[in-house]
């Protein structure tokens, strides 16, 4: 079969984009500024993206076009490049063989992060149903069950007031009450989230990613412009301007280092062979090095636009800027409890939200889609129907039920959610990434270079720079990253800062309620305020 190859730039750049913004620019990114240093942190994710994430970028894209293959069998060392490593022929199978393994790694990755991400996806669509059901603004009859809930949400919908603010009291409650808590509600949101998932995947990589981003991305930078434009001119929105741009270089630290480093491969979607998929559909006339900065530009500037919707609405609201993971979740919406035209803002934030992830959870799909395909022979609708039955009944089911009816199952002390989130994001992706920069700098060698100067104008000592970056710094910082997420952390500390994290959770609530300033610091009962740098979310 012919491999489908991306219309035009645009499109390829717009799907990059959308499987890079996610939650780790709309979710991750703010929530890791409010408590690291604010601008200080800003500071460091941008030159970390240049130093880091746009060669690594790179990395990902010679191996996916070089092989224009599905993520495996992309890390096969063919005859000719081990005959100019020197390597007999012979071998080269058996070194394919063992280099796969890192492809297999990210594919076990890319599972184990969507095992969660589509959950949280869930979260949004619940608080989007809610509002419009009138919970939030404290006017809806609560509902528990499917039925109950679409029953509510038919009534509502011809009497919804947008120009309403969201009730304080259900605001601040809703993310106890309906998502921690939520149980099988939360697993009936899960799936309306896979299922629109699988109605964009079914039509394939292109009629079906390409078609649908090149709408959804307009859309999402539109919510987003809307949002900084409204909180702007909020009172005492410049206040968290200030706090957001201004760095207090105080704050640096080895640490906050290592979690500029841990965000910049999350949020640029490194490491579970996304960026490899998605280039192997690239032609050999594209330019990787100007896609790979414009890439890198547009998911820093998406991370930065985000911090600008999100602190001048806390600061305005008097909220605390460093609440951790519940930072948008639950601390954010109370802020559009007193804002005008708050249940109007709120769906526009909730929306954003929900096409970031969905512009991501396709691409991370479509890297175990491809792998069954072209590697085990899978019809594309076997291929489809399989991964996402698969991750919902032994991913999605068991993480949404995670901190309610299966909050006893305990892993390393932790519970499903993060045990998915630590075993991929500290082992899996990085070690993916380190297999891949080892793979470009030491096996493909010479055959690299060759890849990024097809259709790239820049001169051959530049070319020559990124291999030996490639080669000797980056796996450095990968190797760094490794042993800081495993040495300086583990799942059961995350799980023992729950405890500590949760009795500040009602003080925030109480303060928040006043409108007085508060310190407390918030977080998911059973996801702390993440202490290992690749922690997704």
């Amino acid at each position: 079969m012919k491999r489908q190859i991306w219309s035009n730039r645009l499109t390829y750049i717009l799907t990059v984009a959308g499987a890079t913004i996610g939650f780790g620019a709309t979710w991750r990114f703010p929530y890791l500024v409010g408590e690291y240093g604010g601008g200080a942190y800003v500071a460091v994710f941008v030159l970390a993206m240049l130093l880091v994430g746009i060669p690594i970028i790179l990395v990902e894209n010679v191996i996916g076009r070089r092989a224009h293959t599905n993520s495996v069998d992309a890390f096969s060392v063919d005859v000719s490049s081990a005959d100019a490593s020197g390597i007999d022929s012979g071998k080269s199978q058996h070194l394919s063989r063992f280099w796969k393994i890192f492809g297999y790694m990210g594919m076990v990755g890319a599972f184990g992060i969507l095992a969660y991400y589509m959950v949280i996806g869930g979260w949004v669509i619940s608080y989007i149903v809610h509002i419009f059901i009138g919970i939030l603004q404290g006017i809806g009859a609560d509902s528990s069950g499917s039925g109950a809930t679409l029953q509510s949400l038919l009534q509502n919908l011809g009497g919804l007031d947008l120009s309403s603010k969201l009730d304080k009291t259900a605001t601040s409650s809703f993310y106890d009450t309906h998502i921690t808590q939520g149980g099988f509600s939360v697993v009936g949101f899960t799936f309306i989230f896979v299922a629109i998932n699988w109605l964009i995947l079914r039509k394939g990589i292109i009629e079906g990613i390409e078609r649908s981003v090149k709408y959804l991305m307009p859309l999402l930078l539109l919510c987003l412009v809307l949002m900084v434009a409204r909180n702007l001119t909020l009172e005492g929105a410049m206040e968290g301007v200030r706090f957001y741009l201004m760095p207090d270089f105080s704050a640096l630290s080895p640490q906050l280092f290592l979690y500029v480093l841990g965000q910049v491969f999350f949020a640029l979607s490194l490491g579970f062979g996304v960026m490899i998929t998605l280039s192997s559909h690239l032609n050999k006339e594209e330019n990787l090095i100007k896609t790979a900065i414009i890439t890198g530009i547009i998911n820093t500037l998406i991370a930065v636009l985000a911090g600008l919707m999100i602190f001048p609405s806390l600061f305005s609201a008097h909220l605390a800027p460093d609440s951790g993971p519940s930072l948008v979740f639950k601390t954010l919406p109370i802020a559009f409890s007193q804002m005008h035209f708050g249940s109007f803002f709120a769906i526009v934030f909730f929306v954003l939200l929900l096409i970031a992830a969905l512009t991501t959870s396709l691409t991370i799909y479509q890297v175990i889609i491809s792998v069954l395909e072209e590697k085990f022979g899978f019809s594309s609708k076997k291929a489809i129907n399989f991964t996402l039955g698969f991750i919902f009944i032994f991913g999605n089911i068991p993480c949404a039920l995670s901190s309610s009816l299966l909050s006893s199952v305990r892993i390393g002390g932790s519970d499903i959610f993060d045990a998915f989130d630590f075993v991929s994001g500290n082992i899996f992706f990085v070690l993916t990434a380190l297999g891949a920069s080892v793979f470009v700098g030491w096996v493909l060698k010479d055959k690299a270079t060759k890849e990024l100067s097809n259709g790239s104008n820049a001169p051959q000592w530049a070319i020559k720079i990124w291999h030996a970056y490639v080669k000797y710094i980056i796996p450095a910082i990968i190797i760094i990253i490794f042993v800081g997420g495993l040495v300086g952390v583990s799942p059961k500390a995350d799980s023992n800062e729950s405890a500590a994290d949760s009795s500040a959770e009602s003080s925030l609530v109480e303060s928040s309620l006043n409108l007085s300033e508060s310190s407390a610091t918030t977080s998911h009962p059973n996801h702390a305020t993440p202490t290992n740098p690749t922690k997704a979310e």
